[in-house]
């Protein structure tokens, strides 16, 4: 579900989303990318998709091209919390993934609902050149802490993850810092020309893969590895 058409947490990985909604001519460019609009009838769309398609929903993800808790746009996040607690009335769970702050009105709601952020680096300069518009990883990582404490199932997604000509950095250090969540996913920086020119890219990938494997088979964490992040060298 992506209720909002743009994002200002202004990614430079450079961002899926934005390459694909400019390639198809649904933004001018990444100015008008980082001034995002929400869809103004979110709600009453969910109140005709809802009844006719509850039977084949299985859980709804918030969201794959845009965030739905905002940094600094409150309305977005009162937006996505009210879509929620729709759908919950409705028996579907909800999936959440985000650079921002999550909610702590979220346990007010479903405890089936899954609770995710986005934690490619624990080095904040690096973020600040990454994620300009996003929140700091501590303050992202200690929102789903208090979630995980207050009995949500939470996890982490480790994408796009850099090469280190792009940032020095230990990814074990990263696993324990996150070693709480039910479910990690793991995957490599695409459509970048400097993590592409990292001499070795592909055996470094294949052993963070490795690295990240062992670490949820230790700890009893579910995990995923992205497509094309594991390769033949």
């Amino acid at each position: 579900m992506n209720h909002v058409q743009g994002c200002a947490h202004g990614c430079r990985y450079p961002c899926y989303a934005y390459l694909l909604k400019k390639r198809f001519g649904q933004i001018k460019d990444y100015e008008n990318w980082l001034e995002p609009y929400l869809v103004s009838n979110t709600l009453e769309l969910l109140d005709k998709e809802i009844p006719r398609l509850r039977d084949k929903i299985k859980s709804v993800q918030l969201c794959f091209t845009t965030d739905p808790f905002m940094n600094g746009y409150p309305e977005v996040t009162a937006m996505s919390i009210a879509a929620i607690r729709k759908l919950n009335e409705a028996g579907i769970k909800c999936i959440t993934l985000t650079k921002s702050l999550l909610p702590i009105e979220f346990a007010e709601l479903s405890k089936e609902n899954e609770h995710g952020i986005t934690l490619i680096t624990l080095d904040e300069i690096y973020r600040e050149q990454m994620e300009p518009g996003a929140v700091p990883c501590a303050e992202r990582l200690a929102a789903l802490r208090a979630l995980h404490d207050a009995g949500f199932k939470t996890w982490i997604s480790i994408e796009p993850y850099p090469t280190p000509n792009m940032v020095e950095q230990d990814l074990h250090e990263i696993l324990d810092a996150v070693s709480f969540v039910d479910r990690i996913i793991f995957g490599r920086t695409n459509y970048s020309k400097v993590a592409n020119s990292y001499e070795g890219h592909k055996h470094f990938y294949n052993e963070c893969a490795a690295e990240v494997i062992a670490f949820c088979h230790e700890h009893g964490i579910d995990y995923h590895i992205k497509e094309k992040t594991i390769t033949e060298e």
